[in-house]
């Protein structure tokens, strides 16, 4: 699994449709989620804490889980099917743990209010997302390949200490 961060909320330029973006913590692999407007406005309101005059659904989930003393310990985006994200929210309630199916933008919007982690399975990572910074793609593929042009066999050979 790789922990990701929320980088902020992007606007589809063809649909319209908001996309929430995760970046991986070396800010080399971005995630889309295709999000609903509501969705949108709820992560935005978490990542700009502004109190709001009642609290929204997201924040009632969060009292909840307080007031019954459960902790929410992360949350996974485990899988991606027919362009559709699958989530869970892994809850703990004394020692006993219970995944709760979600979508992820609410997912993201507790996970957020809550200060929990984000992971991403890392097949879904390699299958949705978008390189962020192609150049240092490219310098470590390049060091790669010339570290291969330098390798031969014998490097691999154990060399004897002569103590037998």
């Amino acid at each position: 699994m790789i922990e990701m961060k929320v980088a902020g909320i992007a606007v589809d330029a063809v649909s319209h449709n908001p996309i929430v973006l995760l970046r991986d913590g070396t800010q080399r692999r971005a995630l889309p989620i295709w999000i609903g407007e509501s969705e949108a406005k709820a992560i935005v309101m978490a990542l700009d804490p502004k109190s709001a005059v009642r609290p929204m659904t997201h924040d009632l989930f969060v009292s909840l889980f307080g007031a019954l003393s459960v902790k929410l310990e992360r949350v996974v985006i485990h899988s991606l099917k027919n362009s559709t994200f699958y989530a869970v929210l892994t809850i703990k309630v004394g020692e006993v743990k219970k995944e709760i199916d979600a979508r992820p933008s609410d997912a993201i919007a507790i996970a957020l209010r809550a200060g929990c982690p984000i992971w991403v399975m890392e097949e879904v990572v390699v299958e949705a997302s978008i390189p962020v910074d192609q150049a240092a793609d490219e310098a470590d593929r390049r060091a790669f390949r010339n570290f291969l042009d330098d390798i031969a066999p014998s490097d691999f050979v154990e060399k004897s200490s002569g103590n037998s």
